[in-house]
């Protein structure tokens, strides 16, 4: 069992305090008593990034001092999520398997803030309170390590070889000290910030239908306003810069997005994936702002992106989501294909023009300079060149598939192609 005493450590001026990521959940206040029991002066860290009011900024500081905290701050991440992960996330345009757009990422800003504060203390000893379960552990774990030379103690994986029902025990051990637990903790584990909210356990992880209780930001069919929503965004080498014509910093972008989407119920599914330590992960996700950039951002790339550029960058935004899903956030190939995307968005510069009825957002008009639309010719309509040019192209491009079709004729004749080679020969 870690303790204050078994992992002190002489470099540091300040050895028996630790600087916890504290959120206000259920796992981060079960980490403030446990560790205190243990030795530990625990100074509390809270990493705003855009998904609270200033009442639940409030609420989390009132309640990391209740539970015995020695100091708490609250930081403001929302610019540093946005220029750090929407930015190349949304030029990248892919979401994990196809789907899951990347919520938690705000945790390697969170761990970049606590690490500050540690350096601020003189500690080399950090806490967060992830389980072994999860992604979370190695995305902290893997930042911390890339950061610097910290200590990493994480109560909720030292619980739960001895508590196989580790949320129920952290209730109780809460409770028996006098501290209540909000009811939509006891049902669910919820992450919430700028980028989105994520929602698992209960009826979720039984691939059952989500109950009422497990909704977050977006408006059920039932309470979407009548009237249609049109939005205009505006991007500049592939960042989104505007709204409506109204130059906003990112982060409060991201925000507004956010604000007109989810009434509309945009942006949320229900997804299951594989994980990077080999479970199933099913979680509900809301993200209306996200979804919205993704949508006219594609859009826009699209009709600007050569056919070439618009085959081959999906191969290298997936590897981006991998290594940004799976904890790499630092490793050197992150910056090798982030400079390629950067690249790739030279002429990423227009406006579109999005509109949801409800449920799905679609992009409607798309403006720009780079739109790589001919003068003279357009798709199905008209074109500036004549039938002995069409002809010979044809001829042309498909001369490898009609070689092979007039070569193989005679045997394709017999039934040859039929036939099936013995595995045993």
């Amino acid at each position: 069992m870690t303790t204050a005493s078994s992992i002190a450590d002489t470099r540091s001026p300040n050895p028996g305090s630790i600087v916890l990521a504290f959120s206000g959940g259920l796992d981060t206040s079960f980490c403030v008593p446990w560790l205190i029991e243990r030795g530990w002066q625990v100074h509390t860290v809270f990493a705003d990034t855009g998904g609270v009011d200033a009442a639940e900024r409030a609420w989390i500081e009132a309640r990391a001092l209740e539970l015995g905290a020695v100091s708490h701050f609250t930081i403001d991440g929302g610019p540093a999520l946005w220029r750090d992960f929407v930015v190349p996330f949304v030029m990248a345009g892919e979401g994990y398997q196809g789907q899951y757009p990347l919520l938690v990422s705000d945790r390697y800003l969170i761990v970049a803030a606590v690490l500050a504060r540690c350096d601020e203390l003189g500690t080399c000893a950090i806490a967060h309170g992830c389980t072994g379960m999860g992604n979370d552990q190695v995305r902290f774990d893997l930042t911390v390590k890339a950061l610097g030379d910290y200590a990493i103690v994480a109560p909720i994986r030292e619980i739960q070889k001895q508590h196989t029902h580790t949320r129920a025990y952290e209730q109780h051990y809460l409770e028996a000290r006098g501290f209540a637990i909000r009811a939509k903790q006891q049902a669910y584990t919820i992450n919430e910030n700028l980028l989105g909210v994520t929602m698992s356990g209960g009826e979720i992880d039984q691939w059952q239908a989500p109950g009422e209780g497990a909704r977050g930001w977006c408006a059920p069919r039932t309470r979407w306003p009548q009237d249609a929503l049109r939005v205009r965004i505006g991007f500049e080498r592939g960042e989104a810069i505007t709204i409506d014509g109204e130059r906003i910093d990112g982060h409060r972008l991201l925000a507004k997005l956010n604000a007109l989407f989810a009434p509309y119920g945009v942006g949320r599914g229900l997804y299951t994936g594989d994980t990077t330590i080999g479970l199933k992960g099913r979680i509900v996700f809301e993200a209306p702002g996200l979804v919205a950039l993704l949508a006219a951002h594609r859009a826009l790339e699209e009709a600007v992106l050569s056919k070439a550029q618009n085959r081959g960058k999906p191969a290298v935004a997936r590897q981006w989501v991998e290594l940004v899903y799976e904890g790499l956030f630092h490793d050197p190939l992150k910056a090798d294909l982030e400079a390629f995307l950067r690249s790739s968005q030279r002429c990423v510069t227009g406006t579109v023009t999005l509109e949801t009825h409800g449920g799905n957002v679609h992009a409607v008009a798309v403006e720009s300079p780079h739109i790589l639309q001919a003068k003279d010719a357009t798709y199905a309509q008209s074109a500036d060149w004549g039938v002995a040019e069409a002809e010979g192209f044809i001829r042309l491009y498909g001369m490898s598939s009609t070689l092979w079709a007039q070569v193989n004729r005679e045997d394709r004749e017999r039934g040859d192609e039929s036939r099936t080679i013995d595995p045993r020969s």
